[in-house]
């Protein structure tokens, strides 16, 4: 019968196939270490072997894959056998009696078994997108009313002014609050501070053209209230330090 010793570790004696369907048993003593992560066997109890006598054999429990007793077919004269998978290799061991064999059995698909911690933090995006958020709770911005839009197949938010108006006053004639938003981008190594809205995100993406409808590549920038787009990165750079308006194609 199995039982636990003073490190916590599952040993006993079992019999164990010397080679598989060669139907030779030998006698052996086994030491399943689950923080080790592995099973092991020796010619008999280590407290009785010779100083630093190794272990004759050894299973890590990763590679286990499922343990259970032998049918009649595999193992018709062998009682009280059980066998472990592991990879392509099977091992076929033979136990004192029913409740020896039970245990270990038990044992050894309880220590190889994979298990999903429950509970505990949040995933990760979660607490990534609650530490983005916090900061922009704790800030007391004025409500902004938009009006949405598609220019340029592209879709466009714009601030609406408390007087009524959509924010285009004072623009140049077929100008829009959306691009005129891109002038106020300063590089943050320059001297100058920004006066607009950092940069939520930029990068490259595919726009399908408003009359031609071709797919063109083009480089975008979007803050909190504007998305604005240009024929390639070194002009946007170009435009932050010009403060040129982006191309409309």
């Amino acid at each position: 019968m199995p039982y636990v010793d003073r490190q916590n570790r599952i040993c006993g004696f079992l019999d164990i196939e010397e080679h598989e369907n060669s139907g030779k048993f030998l006698r052996r003593y086994f030491i399943l270490d689950t923080q080790a992560n592995c099973l092991l066997w020796y010619m008999d109890n280590p407290q009785n072997l010779a100083m630093g006598a190794g272990a004759v054999g050894a299973l890590q429990l990763t590679y286990i894959s499922k343990v259970s007793i032998a049918t009649p077919k595999q193992k018709p004269k062998t009682p009280f056998c059980f066998v472990i998978n592991a990879l392509s290799q099977r091992y076929f061991l033979q136990a004192n009696d029913q409740k020896d064999m039970k245990d270990w059995v038990e044992a050894l698909n309880q220590a190889s078994k994979i298990t999903v911690p429950k509970g505990g933090g949040l995933p990760m995006t979660t607490e990534v997108l609650k530490s983005l958020a916090a900061p922009a709770a704790l800030e007391k911005k004025p409500q902004v009313a938009y009006k949405t839009e598609i220019i340029g197949g592209v879709v466009v938010h714009t601030p609406i002014s408390q007087n009524g108006g959509d924010g285009q006053e004072g623009s140049e004639p077929g100008s829009h609050a959306i691009l005129r938003r891109s002038q106020s981008y300063i590089p943050t190594s320059g001297c100058r501070a920004s006066t607009g809205p950092p940069l939520i995100k930029s990068g490259y993406c595919v726009k399908q053209g408003n009359v031609r409808k071709s797919w063109k590549r083009r480089f975008f920038a979007l803050d909190d209230f504007t998305i604005c787009y240009f024929k390639c990165e070194q002009e946007f750079e170009i435009s932050l330090l010009n403060m040129l308006k982006p191309r409309l194609y």
